[in-house]
């Protein structure tokens, strides 16, 4: 594979950097929901508003039709100016959008798919439940069909987003008389629907982007059900893979400029043993050097992965590799930044770290649980790629 990029793409690249230099949001991102939620969506039109939403979506559902390659430049070059790899629009764009591509009707891509790419609406995924997170098919947030209605009722859980979502990608399980993985639906429930109550979730690193969403016989016409009934578990895979593959690009080169970061912070200030640059230590240099390495064989990995996807219209397992590798470096970079700052991590902001070196410590724990655990993301890979007995 060649990993260099042609020059249409180098100079795609510097159209991309020039853009967002010149146009990116100077505020910084509000906590509270719904300013959040406004936030975002005006920087989601002025995406749209100059042909940079949807980089790779057709351009048949108002998306700019460009290649995966190209994508993938627009999500390093996207973190390397410092803007968040998930934010309110990140489950329409990256889950919500790419399934509907692939598994909906027409009508539901007609009216769904120009709504996200204009910044109008936020989606949210419900799927976890408190007893069916990484087993997922056993969820029983259960669905009858009542006439032509599905009636919900149930509860999820770990729902980002979900306090200033208009619709949701929610499982259901519509039918008890097959295995666990059968009698799944995958539906559009329109958030602001009777019956709905959302929860916030506040987190150990201080943000409560997650919530609980509870259903009391919440009524879903069964025209919003992608797939057909009881088909809810290929096309939940579907969106998983989404997840899985390179839509995480934009966290992993942000993981990278920390590492940078360190090895920067490293040459100026005193190491664990508070006598001599950090850089100085052995061990310290050793382990930054490491994560320098992993982190670009990490991005090797992802670039195999984008040519892999333009053989497929929805990205296989294997993109349960990256998601696991990414996890795992998260936590180990994490803990190297605590144990280079040291106690200064309490006090310091972080330089441009939204949430600090602490907050960034904390959260790096959720990236081996939210889309599925690694623990999972080892059974995909053993079972489905490598192809192991189970």
């Amino acid at each position: 594979m060649d990993l260099d990029f042609t020059p249409e793409q180098l100079a795609f690249r510097e159209e991309v950097r020039t853009w967002l230099h010149e146009n990116k949001p100077s505020e910084p991102r509000p906590q509270e929901p719904r300013a959040l939620r406004e936030y975002d969506l005006a920087w989601q039109r002025t995406q749209w508003e100059s042909g940079w939403a949807g980089i790779a979506w057709p351009t048949e559902y108002g998306g700019r039709g460009a290649t995966l390659t190209e994508q993938l430049i627009w999500y390093e070059e996207y973190a390397a100016h410092g803007l968040p790899s998930i934010d309110a629009c990140f489950v329409g764009l990256s889950h919500a959008g790419p399934t509907l591509m692939t598994r909906a009707s027409e009508e539901h891509k007609s009216f769904h798919l120009p709504k996200i790419l204009r910044g109008e609406v936020v989606w949210c995924q419900g799927f976890s439940e408190p007893d069916a997170g990484s087993d997922l098919a056993s969820l029983r947030t259960k669905a009858v069909v009542e006439g032509d209605h599905l009636v919900v009722s149930g509860q999820k859980i770990w729902t980002s987003f979900a306090a200033s979502a208009d619709y949701q990608e929610l499982l259901v399980r519509t039918d008890n008389s097959g295995t666990k993985h059968q009698g799944i639906t995958w539906v559009i429930c329109d958030m602001h629907s009777p019956g709905v109550e959302v929860r916030p979730i506040r987190t150990m690193e201080g943000n409560a982007e997650f919530c609980e969403v509870f259903y009391d016989e919440v009524r879903i016409p069964l025209s919003q059900v992608v797939g057909g009934l009881g088909n809810g578990w290929s096309v939940a895979m579907s969106t998983l893979a989404f997840e899985r593959g390179t839509a995480f690009t934009a966290s992993q080169v942000r993981l990278a400029r920390i590492v940078e970061e360190l090895i920067a912070y490293a040459r100026d200030h005193t190491g664990p043993d508070r006598r001599r640059p950090a850089l100085a230590d052995d061990e310290v240099a050793r382990r930054l050097a490491r994560a320098r390495a992993d982190l670009a064989a990490l991005r090797a990995m992802t670039y195999v992965g984008v040519c892999r996807g333009m053989q497929s219209d929805t990205p296989g397992p294997k993109g349960s590799m990256l998601k696991l590798r990414y996890a795992d470096l998260s936590k180990e970079v994490a803990a190297l930044a605590m144990d280079i700052v040291g106690p200064e991590a309490l006090r310091r902001g972080g330089d441009r770290h939204e949430q600090g070196w602490v907050g960034n410590y904390l959260h790096a724990f959720s990236s081996s649980i939210g889309g599925g655990t690694s623990e999972i993301q080892r059974n995909i890979i053993g079972d489905r790629v490598l192809g192991l007995p189970r």
